[in-house]
């Protein structure tokens, strides 16, 4: 299994993924990214989207907000600061995340707009995208 890694899912709140992985699509806040055996060591900045890893037993699917991925050649590790199995994402899930990014862009000073429009923009896409609302 020498085309294999390691990969782990972490939030605050608790571990979500422990396995061995062939390949991990990762949403990069810079594009999205598939990471196999042998990949660079690479850091990057994750945006709301979902975190696909495929192994022996398929594909498991986590929905996450943004955080961190530490990348090796052995081993992929993500620090996601909220992460929800895909199957768990609720349309009142959704509204919360949508409500509390509109309200930070409401807030925000002028120098970060483009910041936290983005996050709304990306927040609704994805929302849209496992069929939710995404009425504000």
């Amino acid at each position: 299994m020498a085309d294999t890694v390691q990969f782990d899912l972490v939030s605050p709140e608790r571990k979500l993924a422990s396995l061995v992985a062939e390949q991990v699509q990762i949403p990069g806040a810079s594009g999205d990214l598939t990471a196999m055996a042998g990949h660079e060591p690479t850091i990057l900045t994750l945006r709301p989207g979902l975190v696909t890893a495929t192994g022996a037993s398929g594909e498991e699917v986590y929905f996450v907000t943004g955080g961190f991925a530490e990348l090796s050649s052995e081993s992929i590790s993500v620090l996601a600061e909220m992460a929800v199995p895909k199957a768990e994402v609720t349309q009142e899930i959704v509204s919360d995340l949508l409500g509390k990014a509109q309200a930070a862009h409401d807030a925000a000073e002028v120098d970060n707009h483009h910041e936290t429009h983005k996050l709304v923009a990306d927040l609704m896409h994805i929302a849209e995208d496992l069929g939710f609302h995404t009425n504000l």
